[in-house]
C-alpha cells in the first residue's frame, strides 16, 4: 500500500486543504505490463474535533484495505458538518465537488459510479449519508458508523444553556434559525425520502452501539428508513462513541461494500 498526504490550494475554502491518500501498490508485473488500471475509490470521513489523520492514527485502516484494491481518500473539514457554511468556508462544494476532482486528476481513481463509496463516523457518519443521498448518482454505496442520523432531534435534545456554545457553532454552520434544517437539504429524513422515489438508490449500511450517546439518534432514521425503498442493513451492539468500535466496525464496512 502507497500512504500519501496531499496539500493543495482550495477554491472553495480559498485556503490550501489536506487529505489522506492510500493507493494499492501496483506490483512489477502491472508496471510492465502497461495496463492502466483505476481504482475503486473510499472517501472516508473523520468526525467532530478530528481531522484526515483520524482514521491513519486511532484504526489500522492502511491494513484492513491491504489486497482489496480500493483506494482510500480522507479529507479534512474541522467542524464544518460537512456542509457550506453560513459564516465559514464551503465546506459541501469542497467535499462534494472539488475533492472528487483533485483526487482524481492526481491519482488513478474511478469516477464510474460502481466504484465510489462514501464512509463516515460521528459527524462524517452524517456527511457519509448526506453525500450519498443528495447524490445517488455518484456513488454505490454509503456506511454510517455512529453518525448523527438525525441532526434536527440534536438540535431540540441540546437546547439549553449548558449546550450554548455547541448550538451557536451550529448557527455559525446552518443559520441563524435551526428549526430551518428540518425539511432542507440539510435534513438525512428528508434526502433518504426524495431518494427512494427516484431511480437510483445506494446501497446503505448503519451501525451504532447501544451504550453510545447517539443510540437513540441512530434508531429513529433506522426506522425511518424501513419505511422507505431503500437497501439498509443496520447493525448493533455493545459499544460507546469511541475508536474502540469503530476500528471494529471499519472492518465490517469493508467486508459490505459491493466488489
Amino acid at each position: 500500500m502507497i500512504l500519501t498526504e496531499v496539500n493543495f490550494f482550495s477554491e472553495a475554502l480559498g485556503m490550501r486543504a489536506t487529505m489522506g491518500v492510500i493507493l494499492p501498490q501496483r506490483t512489477l508485473k502491472d508496471a510492465q505490463s502497461g495496463a492502466a488500471q483505476k481504482y475503486r475509490t473510499l472517501y472516508l470521513l473523520h468526525g467532530h474535533s478530528d481531522d484526515h489523520t483520524a482514521w491513519q492514527r486511532w484504526t489500522s485502516i492502511e491494513r484492513y484495505v491491504e489486497g482489496l484494491n480500493l483506494a482510500v481518500v480522507m479529507p479534512s473539514v474541522h467542524l464544518s458538518f460537512y456542509t457550506d457554511m453560513a459564516h465559514g468556508g464551503k465546506y459541501w462544494q469542497f467535499i462534494s465537488e472539488e475533492v472528487p476532482a483533485v483526487a482524481r486528476d492526481m491519482f488513478p481513481l474511478s469516477s464510474e459510479r460502481a466504484d465510489n463509496y462514501v464512509a463516515g463516523l460521528s459527524m462524517g457518519g452524517y456527511g457519509a449519508l448526506k453525500l450519498a443521498l443528495t447524490h445517488p448518482e455518484r456513488f454505490a454505496a454509503a456506511a454510517s458508523l455512529s453518525g448523527v442520523a438525525n441532526l434536527p432531534e440534536v438540535f431540540t435534545e441540546r437546547d439549553d444553556p449548558e449546550n450554548a456554545l455547541w448550538l451557536e457553532g451550529m448557527r455559525n454552520i446552518f443559520g441563524a434559525d435551526l428549526g430551518k434544517v428540518a425539511g432542507s437539504q440539510h435534513d438525512l429524513f428528508t434526502l433518504a425520502a426524495q431518494v427512494a422515489g427516484g431511480p437510483v438508490r445506494p446501497k446503505l449500511y448503519q451501525c451504532c452501539g447501544t451504550e453510545d450517546f447517539l443510540y437513540q439518534n441512530n434508531l429513529s432514521f433506522r426506522d425511518y428508513a424501513r419505511t422507505l425503498p431503500l437497501d439498509l442493513t443496520y447493525e448493533e451492539g455493545p459499544g460507546e462513541h469511541n475508536w474502540a468500535y469503530w476500528d471494529v466496525m471499519i472492518q465490517k464496512v469493508l467486508a459490505w461494500l459491493p466488489k
